[in-house]
């Protein structure tokens, strides 16, 4: 299987609606682990399934990390859902799969989200702070959003327009080659 690779907008695949899982076996484990290296590597601290081109209900996270020494801790997160939401929180996001670009982005504030762990076991968890954070916009890239959807039209048109800008500046290089 050939190593993965971080999609990066405006790849259609990240558009699209994850299924969901019917259970966990070594296939989804190793996707897992793989999934949790390249968040490391990238370095980020949430990483979906769709970004690294797999269409299914999965996360990995580990918001307490930092490439500056903390001990890792990742969660392994499938079949995430959203219970409640409650409060308004602005948050500055960037995503692995939108380079070069930050944008602070509304969130709800404190949610109660049920999953299933690497074991199968069902998980309810109350979360505030940057795992909610976190939480939502991973579940997000689930449903086929980015958080560049969720900022103003004005802010996400400029990024779009710079961003297909420096495509056509890779790509130019290469056309002139052959």
């Amino acid at each position: 299987m050939p190593p993965l690779e971080v999609l990066q907008f405006p790849d259609p695949r990240l558009k699209r609606v994850s299924r969901p899982l019917d259970g966990v076996d070594d296939d989804l484990r190793a996707l897992a682990a793989e999934m949790i290296e390249v968040m490391y590597d990238e370095p980020g601290i949430g990483l979906a399934a769709p970004q690294v081109g797999h269409d299914i209900r999965l996360v990995v996270m580990d918001t307490e990390w930092s490439d500056e020494g903390r001990e890792k801790d990742p969660a392994v997160i499938i079949n995430p859902e959203i219970l409640t939401r409650e409060g308004k929180v602005s948050w500055e996001e960037g995503c692995l799969s939108v380079p070069d670009f930050t944008a602070e982005v509304e969130r709800s504030e404190h949610i109660v989200v049920r999953y299933q762990n690497l074991e199968g076991e069902e998980v309810t968890e109350d979360v505030t702070g940057l795992r909610a954070v976190c939480f939502q916009h991973e579940v997000d890239h689930l449903d086929g959003v980015l958080f560049i959807d969720r900022i103003s039209r004005l802010r996400r048109s400029l990024y779009v327009k710079r961003r297909k800008k420096q495509l056509r500046l890779e790509e130019e290089p290469a056309s002139l080659e052959s």
